[in-house]
């Protein structure tokens, strides 16, 4: 097991920069073994633990001043069943890595988000979706997970073993204890056709239901400071394949939506009063375009322009409201925001702490360039979201507390009862848990 230095002589930082802790100490467990022993360790010290993936969490969920449990060397494939239609992985392996091992065995999840940079259990822990009418998030598709917790015990859970706690810790914030490996439903591997083009606000509001209902998977980027969206749509098909071609996608996913985005956004941090232009130049760059690719293909994309981000869940049907009154608090408040809102849906599902938990759910997400004052217009969208019963995403910034999260989850006293039994001293607490579930 690597251990870094006793003294607090690192600091780790999230992927954007926001966050930042100084542990006491890391090490990088190999197996669930060693991860054990270095939680009995640090419960006998009277040292936190938390473990970390790749840091695109914009919340300090991971942040220790304890001992941080580093990915790097917990990771690969440790099990494929065709049979019963299922991988397991180790909890620090990358999303991207998953991807491409399953691809190679022809294999796929039926649905992910659109980032892939993520470990497993790092997704799954904060509730990462992508977009679907009827597939679910990461967290939905675990059929079965391994466990350390507080006392170095590892718990396999699954709808059949441990089912109380297989329920909550698909998705637990990392407060039941330390995932060290998760297995995934997974299918043949297949196809889909990806459909990209322009729409106008106006019509993708108004035809908001049907564009989700007729399509698996369908979302949608607005333009602030403009009456701009691009939509995409994604459905399976029978082929052939028909994936971007080098040039056409190294300018789209690269040039327009990395290169020249990054300059954009730079240029209107510099200077705002130019960003609703650029934002109406920039939602007429992107063109229509069809290709047809494998799953990871389709629905990941490179992030390299960085930013902050809040997103909140609401009940589907709240969806358009919430992002009309969005839009008017934008045109009337003298904000400038340079990045898309994006508008997600999925299916509810079963799991206690998921945003979707108990109801069909719309994600609208806000972003902006990182360095740039973000805080008024993410209080003034928060009260938009909370208003329509909105439920914060655990990986992205709000202001939400323990109080309205119990108000909002049905089933919030589930989780923290099970948090009390297998974590009563809080060994996997910090100063995040404690606002959002309670002491």
């Amino acid at each position: 097991m690597t251990v870094t230095g006793a003294a607090r002589e690192s600091v780790w930082r999230n992927w954007a920069g926001n966050v930042e802790a100084r542990p006491v100490r890391s090490v990088a467990p190999a197996s669930t073994e060693e991860l054990a022993t270095a939680v009995q360790q640090a419960a006998s010290e009277g040292l936190p633990v938390k473990a970390a993936g790749t840091g695109h969490s914009f919340t300090p969920a991971a942040a220790t001043e304890g001992l941080l449990i580093r990915p790097e060397r917990l990771t690969g494939i440790r099990r494929v069943d065709r049979a019963a239609g299922t991988v397991t992985v180790a909890a620090g392996t990358p999303l991207k890595d998953m991807n491409a091992a399953l691809s190679a065995h022809g294999l796929s999840l039926a649905n992910m988000g659109d980032i892939m940079e993520q470990t497993v259990s790092g997704a799954t822990s904060t509730g990462t979706h992508g977009t679907g009418r009827d597939s679910a998030s990461l967290s939905a598709q675990i059929v079965a997970l391994e466990l350390v917790t507080a006392d170095g015990s590892v718990l396999r859970c699954s709808a059949q073993e441990n089912a109380d706690v297989f329920a909550a810790a698909r998705l637990g914030l990392g407060a039941l204890g330390v995932l060290t490996e998760l297995t995934f439903a997974v299918e043949p591997e297949f196809l889909l056709a990806a459909r990209e083009e322009p729409m106008p606000f106006d019509r993708v509001t108004a035809d908001f239901d049907a564009l989700v209902a007729e399509n698996e998977h369908f979302e949608f980027y607005w333009f602030p400071h403009t009456g701009n969206c691009n939509t995409k749509r994604n459905n399976r098909s029978q082929g052939p394949a028909a994936p971007n071609g080098a040039v056409s996608g190294w300018v789209e996913d690269e040039l327009l939506s990395n290169g020249v985005f990054q300059v954009a956004c730079a240029v209107g941090k510099a200077l705002p009063a130019t960003i609703p232009g650029i934002a109406k130049l920039s939602s007429r760059a992107l063109s229509a375009r069809t290709y047809t690719d494998i799953p990871y293909k389709v629905f990941t994309s490179p992030r390299r322009v960085r930013f902050v981000e809040m997103e909140y869940a609401v009940p589907r049907e709240a969806a358009v409201a919430a992002l009309q009154e969005l839009r008017a608090l934008i045109e009337r408040s003298g904000f400038r925001i340079s990045f898309p809102v994006e508008v997600r849906t999925a299916p509810g599902d079963d799991i206690p702490l998921s945003t979707a938990s108990g109801r069909d759910t719309a994600y609208i997400a806000m972003h902006m360039y990182r360095g740039t004052p973000h805080e008024a217009y993410f209080t003034a969208a928060e009260r938009i979201m909370t208003a329509h019963g909105g439920r914060p995403h655990w990986g992205k910034l709000h202001t939400r507390d323990a109080e309205y999260l119990a108000a909002a989850y049905p089933r919030f006293g589930e989780f923290t009862a099970l948090r009390d039994r297998l974590d009563p001293q809080r060994v996997f607490g910090n100063a995040y848990l404690r606002r959002v579930l309670g002491d």
